[in-house]
């Protein structure tokens, strides 16, 4: 543990995270609200279904204040969120919800455009954030939580080798009821996921 303290002392996130010659993650940055807001609200009614934070996100103003909390993050390293850029254009966010690095776990959370779905870029921004997690964090596990019903964000991990632990029964409130989240985790030592066609 002592070594996992030390490390962090000269820890510094990276900018940017090359993912292939299509994608790559930006670390998000000050001004960065106002691109991210365009297409939040382009995005309204389909990002909506899943993610409780879109109605009450209705100028960049509101966005601003997740760009703060995404520096407040990298300050005190305590995770990180990224843009995800397809062929150089804006195509969701992904990053680490927080770091434990007591318990060297984290967490992802993510979104994609409407009209880049199938593509299989989420995938592969999620494999690059997997990676770096457990190799160059040094981390032991990564948790993706995902709606029951939201076949397109579990297929994801399921994708990339993640194993489902359990349901946690209306763990999370969204448009006026409780849903049940599915909870996926890869862990440093598991075998590496066999390789498929792209989707999301």
């Amino acid at each position: 543990m002592a070594d996992q303290t030390a490390a962090r002392v000269t820890l510094r996130y990276p900018d940017r995270i090359p993912v292939d010659d299509e994608v790559e993650l930006r670390l998000v940055a000050e001004g960065d609200e106002v691109e991210i807001f365009r297409f939040t609200d382009a995005n309204r009614a389909y990002l909506r279904q899943w993610l409780p934070w879109v109605d009450a996100t209705l100028s960049a103003v509101d966005t601003r204040g997740f760009v703060e909390r995404s520096l407040e993050q990298v300050r005190v390293l305590d995770g990180f969120q990224t843009r995800i850029l397809y062929r150089g254009e804006f195509a969701g966010m992904i990053g680490y919800l927080y770091h434990d690095w007591k318990n060297l776990r984290t967490e992802m959370g993510y979104w994609l455009r409407e009209d880049l779905q199938g593509r299989g870029v989420m995938t592969r921004a999620a494999k690059a954030l997997t990676d770096f997690a457990l190799a160059n964090l040094g981390l032991n596990r990564v948790e993706i939580r995902a709606a029951t019903d939201n076949r397109r964000s579990r297929a994801v991990p399921e994708r990339l080798g993640f194993v489902q632990e359990g349901v946690l029964r209306e763990a999370a409130w969204l448009n006026d009821r409780f849903i049940d989240l599915v909870v996926y985790a890869r862990l440093r030592d598991d075998p590496a996921p066999p390789t498929g066609p792209r989707s999301l």
